[in-house]
Order: C-alpha cells, then sequence, then structure tokens
C-alpha cells in the first residue's frame, strides 16, 4: 500500500519560533444520518450499525502514531466534529476522552465541544455526554423555520430544535447554535425571526453563515432558489444587527459570543496556532523549531481504519514554505473583527512581519485593513470584502524569508 506523499519544498527551511504555539485536539466522526444537500464536509450516511467501537480504536491507534510529535506538549481545546458525532454513544466518547487523558496532557480546564444535530438528541445521552467530560455543545439547529429546513433536506423539524435547545440548557453551561441564512425562499422578517429565536434560546455562542452553493452537492447539481445578491446583503446585516443588539461580539466572520464565551478551539484556528487532527480525512498542522507540517489522513471511514492499521493512513505530509505563510497566516488571522498583534505573526510563523509589508500597503490603500506598531485589523470594509483582501497575500514580498 502506497506510503504518505511527503514534499518538502528547498525554501521549507528558513523559519524559526522562538516559542510553539498552544495546541489543539480535532477529532472526526464522520457519519450522518443522512447528507444534507449543500453539505461539502467529509461526511457519510450511516448504513446498519455503526463501527463504533473500531473506529475508536482507530482513532486511539492514530492518536499513538503522532505523538512523537507533539510529545509533552499540553492539549486546550478538544473538538468533536463530523458528520455527526452524536450518533456516537456517550460511553465511546468517554472511551475517548479517557484514551485522550492517558497520552497527552490535557489542560485542566480544557474546553471539549461536541457537535450534535437535532433529531439524536436523547436527555439522558446528553446527560452522560457531560459526565463523560463533554463541556461544550455546537448544534446544527440552522433555522427554525419548519419551511426552511425542508429546503435544506434537515432531518429535524422545528419542534426538534427547540428539544435540542432545552435538553442543551438543562446540562451545558456552554453551548452554540449554528444558523444558516439566505435561504431558498427566505425573507429579510424571516432571517430576523431565526436570529431573535436562536437569541431567546439563551445561548452563549451563535454562529450565522450564509448559505452557499458549493461544489460537488445535491445542491450544485439541483441549484435552489436563492435570494438575489442585494437581498442576501440586507439579510446579512439584519442578521448582524439583530445578534449584536442583543449584546453578542461579532468576533470572528461568522462568530458572535458574549463576552467570555468565544469558542477557544476556533480561536486557536484564528490565530494560527496548532491542532491534531485525527479521524477520517482529518488535517493536522504542527509547528516545530525551524518548519510547520502539514498533514491529511484517508478520507473514506473504512480506507482510514485499514490504514491506521498499516500504519500508512497520513497520504499527505508537507512542510508549508515560507513564501506560502503570510496567507496562510492572514487567511485566519484577519476573520478576527480585532485582528491581531503584530508581534503574533513573527511568533507563529518565524518570519518577520516585513516580509507582508507589500500586501499590507495594497490593502491599507484600498481601505481593507488599519494598523499601528502594535495591532492589524481589517476594517468594516475589509471584513465585508474579506476574499479581496487575502488575495493581496497570495504573492507576498518574500526576500526575507529565503
Amino acid at each position: 500500500m502506497a506510503s504518505a506523499v511527503i514534499q518538502a519544498p528547498s525554501s521549507a527551511r528558513g523559519i524559526r519560533l522562538a516559542a510553539l504555539p498552544p495546541l489543539s485536539l480535532y477529532v472526526h466522526l464522520p457519519w450522518c444520518v443522512r447528507k444534507c444537500p449543500y453539505c461539502d464536509f467529509n461526511s457519510h450516511e450511516a448504513r446498519g450499525v455503526l463501527p463504533e467501537g473500531d473506529y475508536v480504536d482507530a482513532l486511539v491507534a492514530d492518536l499513538e502514531a503522532t505523538l512523537p510529535s507533539v510529545w509533552g506538549r499540553r492539549v486546550y481545546t478538544v473538538f468533536f466534529g463530523g458528520g455527526t458525532p452524536s450518533l456516537f454513544s456517550a460511553r465511546a466518547i468517554e472511551r475517548l476522552l479517557a484514551a485522550i487523558r492517558a497520552r497527552l496532557p490535557l489542560d485542566a480546564s480544557a474546553e471539549i465541544t461536541l457537535e450534535a444535530n437535532p433529531g439524536t438528541f436523547e436527555a439522558e445521552k446528553f446527560r452522560d455526554f457531560r459526565g463523560a467530560g463533554v463541556n461544550r455543545l455546537s448544534i446544527g439547529i440552522q433555522s427554525f423555520s419548519a419551511a426552511h429546513l425542508r429546503a435544506l433536506g434537515r432531518i429535524h423539524d422545528e419542534r426538534e430544535a427547540w428539544r435540542s435547545v432545552e435538553i442543551a440548557q438543562a446540562h451545558f453551561e456552554n453551548f452554540n447554535l449554528d444558523l444558516m441564512y439566505a435561504l431558498p425562499g427566505q425573507s429579510e422578517a424571516e432571517a430576523r425571526r431565526d436570529a431573535e429565536t436562536a437569541i431567546a434560546s439563551g445561548a452563549q455562542h451563535l454562529s450565522a453563515y450564509h448559505l452557499t452553493i458549493e461544489p460537488n452537492t445535491f445542491f450544485a447539481k439541483h441549484p435552489p432558489a436563492v435570494p438575489g445578491e442585494d437581498a442576501a446583503a440586507a439579510i446579512q446585516e439584519a442578521v448582524e444587527s439583530t445578534l449584536t443588539g442583543a449584546g453578542y461580539s461579532h468576533y470572528e466572520t461568522s462568530a458572535y459570543a458574549k463576552p467570555g464565551r468565544e469558542s477557544r478551539h476556533n480561536l486557536n484556528y484564528w490565530r494560527f496556532g496548532d491542532y491534531l487532527g485525527i479521524g477520517a480525512g482529518a488535517h493536522a498542522k504542527i509547528s516545530f523549531p525551524d518548519r510547520i507540517v502539514r498533514e491529511v489522513r484517508s478520507r473514506t471511514p473504512a480506507e482510514y481504519m485499514r490504514r491506521v492499521a498499516d500504519g500508512t493512513h497520513v497520504v499527505e505530509r508537507r512542510e508549508v514554505a515560507p513564501s506560502e505563510l503570510p496567507f496562510e497566516f492572514m487567511m485566519n488571522a484577519l476573520r478576527l473583527a480585532d485582528g491581531f498583534e503584530t508581534a503574533l505573526f513573527a511568533e507563529r510563523t518565524g518570519l518577520p512581519i516585513s516580509v507582508a509589508e507589500r500586501p499590507l500597503v495594497a490593502a491599507e490603500a484600498k481601505g481593507l485593513v488599519e494598523r499601528d506598531a502594535l495591532r492589524i485589523r481589517p476594517t468594516e470594509r475589509g471584513r465585508r470584502f474579506l476574499n479581496d483582501l487575502l488575495e493581496l497575500f497570495l504573492e507576498p514580498d518574500t526576500e526575507g524569508a529565503r
């Protein structure tokens, strides 16, 4: 069986990290009840009994195989994503967390998030998730409207949406609700009503995503009638104003939080921290004093489990070239409303901020960023036209990185 493809560009060396960034762990549980027509994630419809025990065995073996890359480093957040992780039993999640704690120093106050979908909620099961050590839920509500849920191909209705919120309220102090807007047939008033309903739930964190038609999805082949560009912009502004008016900080492109309830796991991504990714199709970013390495695991669950057994589950491993680092860093950090402390760029990339001077000057001239000696942040215009802003960093001046 073929081993991992390892690419090391000739320019890959030449960085020097004074300290390694914080480390997170992402665990991919890839099965769902039914593939949603808009979803381009690595998820697979569950047919028959889940191979839960075998998959957990594979995850533990995957984790053990990658330990030499992160030996002794503390883990500050754990995120069970999917798919629909709540299809797994609480016993499986407890076993995974026990295996993680036995192999890695897990911070005593670690944020441990489990993604869940309405339609998979049982009060006893979610009480047991909490008992297993999960301390944060992320619930894929998407909408509280029966009509819009049907248009999105969701398996739950509005009553199950509310039932999931009630169970979350009973067992978790900290939970997120995912919402989508600019849905087929959705009006500005309906989008605002979804936002108001989410606020009424008491969720400390809300994620609001514009529905996009992704390639290789059912919606790409059979596009629904969605609001036009102007209508979608008005809907987005209505959602934003409703959430910020209720005391949620719009701290990232699609994320809103009450004070102190920002997603610590996602903040580590956006601040260009490190993360182990285990499971089918999972990605990882691991820093070393003189290089940054990205990994990709085998995509399909059956192939992943088979490859873990013979040690070939990492199908791509490559060192990130210094010339790529300004774009990679900015692609994450400029999603944050407050941007980043200027010193963080050198801390996380091992390069001086001067290598990004040319695109930064261009971004300032276009009114997309503002900066001083201590901080660089996107302007309101830069946040609205984030793709235009990021394109400026695709070919940065990297003379100092060579």
